[in-house]
C-alpha cells in the first residue's frame, strides 16, 4: 500500500518533525528564515553568514534544526519565533529588510569579504528598521560621524557644525545613538531638516541609553533606527563592537570627531579602513586626552585631517563631485608677493622723509644700478614712491 493510502498516518518531513512549531514555516520561507537567523546568531557571526550565503537561509536553518549544524546555534532554537518577532516589529512601526530588498544597503555586503584582525566579520543576515526613511537611499550618500560618549564642549560644537553642514549638502548622517558625539550628530542633522540614521546594539524597540529616549523617538519618527537583532534584544558589549562594523560598512566613509586613546570609535575607523572607505579625524588641543585617539589616527593610520563640513564632504563624496574647499581669506600684507631683491629694497625704504638711491643700495646690500631698476618696479606696484630727490614707502605700504 502506498504511503498516501486512506487510513495510513503520513509522517511529517524530517526537518518539520524536528523543528519547534514556531520555526516550521521558516524552513520553507527565506524571509522568515532570515528573521530566525537574526535571533539564532550573534551579529558578526562569520560562520553563520557563510553558511547562509552558501545554501540559503532556509536550508541553513534546516541544518541547525536537524542537528547537522554547530550546536551553539541550537541553544536558541526553542526561543526563536520569527513570526512573533515580525509582529513585535510591526507593533512599533518596524520592518524586516533582507538582501535583495530594494531597501537593503548594499554597502554592508562588503563585510563578507572583510576580516577584522584575526577574526573574520560576517555580513548581516537581516536588518530590523524602524522609521520612515528608505534605508538604502539614506546611506547611498552618507557619512558616519562617531566619537567619544563623554565628549567635551569643543567636540560637541565641532560635531554639530560638521553634521549640520553635511546634512545641508545632502549627506545622510549615520551614528550609533549614544551619548556625546553620536547624539550631537543626530540632533544637528535633524535640526536642519536632514536625514539621520542610528545603528543600535539592541532592538529597535529599546531606547538605549535611556537618557536619549526622546532623541531615539524622534529618529524613529523622522529618520531611522537600525539593528541586526530583533525587538526585545538587549545591547551588549559584543553587540556594540559589531554595531560599529555596520556603521562603517553602510556609509561612504567615517569621520572621528573626538576620541580618547582607546575609544570604541576607533574600531569604527578601523573597520572603515579595512573596507577601503575614507577615514577622517578632527584634530583637537594637543593637551586634551579626549582628542588623543584622533591624533593617533592622523599620525599612525594616515587619516585625513578634517576641520569643517566642506572638508568632510570633499573626503566622502566621489572624487571630483565636490569642489575642494576654498582657501580661507587671509588679509594681504604690503610686501606679499615681492621677489627677494624687491623685498630687500622695500624694507630699506623709510616711512618718513626720503632716502637717495645710494643710501637705499647700501641698506639693501645691492648695486646702485640694480636698485634703480627695482625701485621702478616697486613704484609701479605702489610699494615705493618718489619724495623730492629721494624715495620712500608708498602710501599703501605705509598704512600696512
Amino acid at each position: 500500500m502506498s504511503g498516501g493510502a486512506r487510513g495510513e498516518h503520513v509522517a511529517a518531513p524530517p526537518p518539520l518533525r524536528h523543528a519547534p512549531p514556531a520555526l516550521r514555516a521558516a524552513l520553507e520561507d527565506e524571509r522568515l528564515a532570515r528573521a530566525a537567523w537574526s535571533r539564532l546568531a550573534e551579529p558578526g557571526d562569520a560562520a553563520a553568514a557563510a553558511l547562509v550565503a552558501e545554501v540559503g537561509a532556509a536550508l541553513a536553518l534546516e541544518a541547525v534544526v536537524t542537528g547537522r549544524g554547530p550546536q551553539r546555534w541550537r541553544t536558541r532554537l526553542e526561543d526563536t519565533d520569527p513570526a512573533a518577532d515580525l509582529a513585535r516589529a510591526r507593533a512599533v512601526g518596524g520592518r524586516l529588510v533582507v538582501p535583495g530588498d530594494d531597501e537593503w544597503p548594499t554597502g554592508v555586503d562588503a563585510l563578507a569579504r572583510c576580516g577584522a584582525g584575526e577574526r573574520p566579520s560576517g555580513a548581516p543576515l537581516a536588518l530590523w528598521v524602524r522609521g520612515p526613511v528608505h534605508l538604502a537611499e539614506a546611506v547611498r550618500r552618507s557619512a558616519a560621524l562617531v566619537g567619544a560618549r563623554a565628549c567635551t564642549p569643543y567636540g560637541e560644537h565641532v560635531t554639530s557644525e560638521i553634521a549640520a553642514g553635511l546634512a545641508d549638502r545632502g549627506f545622510g548622517v549615520v551614528s550609533g545613538g549614544a551619548y556625546g558625539v553620536d547624539a550631537a550628530a543626530h540632533r544637528a542633522a535633524l535640526a536642519v531638516g536632514g536625514v539621520s540614521v542610528a545603528v543600535l546594539a539592541g532592538g529597535v524597540d529599546r531606547a538605549y541609553p535611556a537618557g536619549n529616549t526622546a532623541l531615539l523617538g524622534r529618529l524613529a519618527r523622522e529618520g531611522a533606527l537600525v539593528s541586526e537583532v530583533p525587538c526585545g534584544s538587549s545591547p551588549t558589549r559584543w553587540r556594540f563592537l559589531e554595531r560599529n562594523r555596520l556603521i562603517a560598512a553602510a556609509t561612504c566613509g567615517t569621520v572621528v570627531v573626538e576620541a580618547a586613546w582607546r575609544s570604541g570609535a576607533l574600531s569604527t575607523a578601523d573597520r572603515a579602513e579595512r573596507l577601503l572607505r575614507p577615514v577622517g579625524a578632527v584634530p583637537g588641543p594637543v593637551t586634551s586626552a579626549a582628542s588623543a585617539g584622533c591624533h593617533r589616527l592622523l599620525r599612525e593610520r594616515g587619516a585625513v585631517c578634517v576641520t569643517s563640513a566642506e572638508e568632510a564632504a570633499e573626503l566622502l563624496a566621489p572624487v571630483g563631485s565636490v569642489p575642494a574647499p576654498p582657501a580661507p581669506a587671509v588679509p594681504r600684507r604690503p610686501f606679499d608677493g615681492l621677489a627677494p631683491d624687491e623685498l630687500r629694497v622695500a624694507e630699506s625704504l623709510p616711512r618718513r622723509g626720503a632716502a637717495d638711491v645710494e643710501r637705499i643700495a647700501k641698506a639693501a646690500g645691492l648695486e646702485v644700478a640694480a636698485v634703480h631698476a627695482l625701485l621702478g618696479r616697486l613704484e609701479l606696484s605702489g610699494t615705493a614712491e618718489r619724495a623730492g630727490a629721494g624715495w620712500r614707502l608708498g602710501a599703501a605700504a605705509r598704512r600696512g
